[in-house]
């Protein structure tokens, strides 16, 4: 059993509906089941990510951006992991979506708010509260945004749900030891859970790049540079049942003596 995934790893510019035909057009050209886009996907503009720009380009799950790329995996009768500015309740998420065949499997609205290294995603965004799991072609995909993958207990808890496969839509800002810190984390989150983990960057001009595959086994499968690029990956499910007979992390892990610890 395998999966292929074709990473996306581009910069998206400050009008939504360019941004929206840029990413159809490298699905268009797709040679796997699921496409995976970076963090960010509606736009950014050139003075950085504000209020003013998220609010005004926010949709609700039923708007002209978000359909348009659900709609596309009806054509294609492929899958879609995305981010969004996702609107609800007058409030606006940070959000990764799966969808697969015209259906939204689960929504992820980012849990941990990118408040640090002199950025406050708090002022723009509404933190959400919820995991986002999905079966897909034998796999549990378990979704996470970027800033999430300083924060193992959120991975942790997705692989005692059954999780296998992580997807994180990034944009991973630009600084002194950022993309070491990247690879690290990237590979940490994989191997410690037994699981595959997909991170889809953006790039220049604020972002690293650097999108990268993982194996359950720690070693990364492909990584690329700061160059937009799109790549494609197959991944197969022996690895994550080898990976559990020779290192069997959950069975091996203490859940209940940590949480006696978190409680005191």
């Amino acid at each position: 059993m395998s999966i292929t995934l074709r990473l996306h790893q581009t910069s998206f510019s400050a009008y939504k509906k360019e941004n929206m035909n840029k990413m159809l057009h490298l699905i268009e050209e797709s040679d796997a089941y699921i496409d995976v886009f970076p963090e960010y996907s509606m736009g950014i503009p050139p003075t950085g990510l504000d209020k003013k720009f998220v609010y005004k380009n926010a949709e609700t799950i039923d708007g002209q951006f978000i359909h348009r790329m659900i709609e596309k995996t009806v054509e294609r009768g492929s899958a879609i992991v995305f981010s969004a500015y996702l609107q609800e309740d007058g409030k606006v998420y940070n959000a990764a979506i799966l969808a697969e065949k015209g259906k939204i499997k689960t929504v992820y609205r980012k849990i941990h708010l990118f408040d640090a290294f002199g950025y406050y995603e708090s002022e723009v965004f509404t933190w959400g509260r919820e995991l986002a799991i999905a079966d897909l072609k034998g796999f549990k995909i378990g979704l996470a945004v970027c800033f999430d993958l300083r924060f193992p207990e959120l991975f942790r808890i997705m692989a005692q749900r059954g999780v296998n496969l992580f997807i994180v839509p990034s944009a991973w800002y630009k600084g002194k030891h950022k993309i070491s810190q990247w690879q690290a984390l990237t590979l940490a989150r994989s191997h410690e859970n037994n699981s595959y983990l997909i991170a889809v960057g953006q790039t220049r001009p604020f972002f690293i790049g650097h999108s990268m595959a993982t194996s359950p086994l720690g070693y990364v499968i492909k990584e690329v540079e700061e160059e937009q690029t799109s790549f494609t990956v197959n991944l197969e499910y022996q690895a994550i049942e080898e990976s559990i007979r020779l290192l069997p992390i959950m069975t091996l892990s203490k859940p209940l003596l940590y949480k006696r610890y978190y409680q005191q």
